[in-house]
């Protein structure tokens, strides 16, 4: 299979086309005249029946146009790719009712949300053809920006890959209540972003070979919510960005074309309790961050969010004169549980390791029928994290959140945007994090939670491990 890569240039440029071939290198260049507005997921807030909010989503094959005059095959939630966002709130009770019309398996994990491990759509909560199958609870938690992908054992990174993945917002009384933007889409806006290679056909290309499957597979064609080179407009005011960094394996360092500074205001799980200015923020796969940009006084300017690794432009915000509202960010966002080392009784290591296209926790690679960590309720728990390998992981636990500690034996290489609720945790090569863990308000001592690598390569290839809450 051929793959095309390619080179997205600023609106009044082209897109560069160049075809890798087996006997040589040949180049097309389509004329783009014109970026694409910025495609916002619908919000559903789901449909009131028995006192239960339902959340009804068809999981189908659809075709979806990335580029002009072409079509991509893609997997799509309610849609041609991705899937709605669906806003929740702490204390309501919800069905995710997810109906399978592709010709596969697959599975839907609440990526981030606290539910009970039979209806956490990990591995075991497969959904196959024709079926439909709902994750219902209680919402539990803290108003925060999860998100909801394929957990398929063996083609999580493929079936994401294909489109497989949506936002999930949490609300409750402390975020209403916050001076912050909150109009959907106008001031509080959705990035999912994303990398893909596509083949000479504009088809995906997944094909990672085992050197891909050891660092990852990075694709060429950034998207943001499914859109190559898109531009938003965006109000002269405080605006919300909640980022998700859905991508299969790359590490995104995120920042603006300008260098302006910005306030990260939440972490995968929660607030932070007080905002944080950044220049840059760095996410690994299935991380999230909320931030606030202030525009004020910018009308007419173009700035683009840009990923300094690799040098290239996710989105362009042109800043226009309307303000539907104004909004002040507070001092003060939230106040977080905290635990402490000292309250802790007992400590748990992980060792991330691999070799020749495998990869493993603590020496083992992932298997259904084996439960790798019994945990009992509301104990407090140190969990330390090991990356033995010259490459980048993360670390993802299901059923909860965590407090990071340590990184490489110090409390000082924790930055301050990484002190709140989180979920997954980035390790470069070598790295080692310290974690405060405990489970708390669901039991199954059948049903396990994974915790896993979210370099989804890595975790398709064995990096993943099971646990029960006792």
């Amino acid at each position: 299979m051929k793959r095309r890569e390619f080179l997205v240039l600023s609106s009044a440029a082209a897109i560069a086309l160049m075809v890798q071939g087996c006997g040589g290198t040949s180049s097309q260049v389509i004329q783009n005249t014109s970026q694409s507005r910025l495609h916002i997921p619908p919000l559903l807030s789901g449909v009131l029946r028995d006192g239960v909010l339902h959340y009804d989503l068809t999981i189908e094959e659809n075709i979806h146009v990335f580029f002009e005059g072409t079509t991509t095959k893609t997997f799509g939630i309610n849609g041609s790719f991705l899937g709605p966002t669906l806003q929740v709130r702490n204390g309501t009770t919800v069905s995710m009712n997810y109906t399978n019309k592709l010709k596969e398996a697959t599975t839907m994990h609440g990526h981030g949300m606290h539910v009970p491990a039979i209806m956490d759509g990990g591995v075991h909560q497969v959904i196959e053809p024709d079926m439909t199958w709902s994750a219902t609870y209680t919402v539990k938690q803290k108003a925060c920006t999860n998100w909801y992908h394929a957990h398929f054992m063996g083609k999580t990174a493929e079936h994401v890959y294909k489109g497989l993945a949506g936002m999930i917002i949490v609300e409750d009384e402390q975020s209403a209540a916050l001076d912050l933007p909150k109009t959907y889409g106008v001031d509080d806006i959705p990035l999912i972003l994303q990398d893909r290679f596509f083949d000479a056909d504009f088809e995906f290309d997944y094909s990672p070979n085992m050197m891909e499957v050891m660092r990852g597979y990075h694709g060429d064609v950034f998207l943001v919510n499914g859109v190559v080179n898109p531009y938003v407009e965006a109000e002269a005011k405080e605006i919300r960005f909640r980022i998700l960094n859905g991508s299969n394996s790359t590490v995104y360092d995120l920042g603006f074309d300008d260098g302006r500074s910005f306030k990260q205001i939440a972490t995968d799980n929660a607030f932070l309790e007080s905002p944080v200015t950044l220049t840059q923020l760095l996410l690994s796969p299935g991380e999230r961050a909320e931030i606030i940009v202030n525009f004020d006084n910018e009308v007419g300017k173009n700035i683009v969010l840009r990923e300094f690794r690799q040098n290239k432009t996710f989105l362009t915000l042109r800043i226009i004169n309307v303000k539907s509202q104004t909004t002040q960010l507070p001092e003060i966002l939230t106040r977080l549980e905290r635990y402490s080392v000292d309250d802790a009784v007992h400590k748990r290591e992980f060792r991330l390791s691999g070799r020749r296209g495998r990869f493993f926790i603590n020496g083992v690679a992932m298997d259904k029928e084996r439960i790798d960590e019994e945990i009992p309720l509301n104990r407090i728990e140190v969990w330390e994290v090991i990356n033995e390998m010259n490459v980048h992981h993360n670390f993802h636990i299901h059923a909860t959140h965590f407090f990071i500690v340590e990184r490489n034996g110090s409390t000082e290489n924790v930055a301050d945007n990484e002190k709140g609720y989180k979920d997954t945790v980035f390790l470069a090569p070598n790295d080692r994090v310290t974690l405060i863990v405990k489970m708390t308000d669901y039991t199954d001592v059948s049903n396990p939670y994974m915790y896993h690598c979210h370099f989804l390569e890595h975790e398709d290839a064995g990096m993943m491990g099971q646990f029960v809450v006792l």
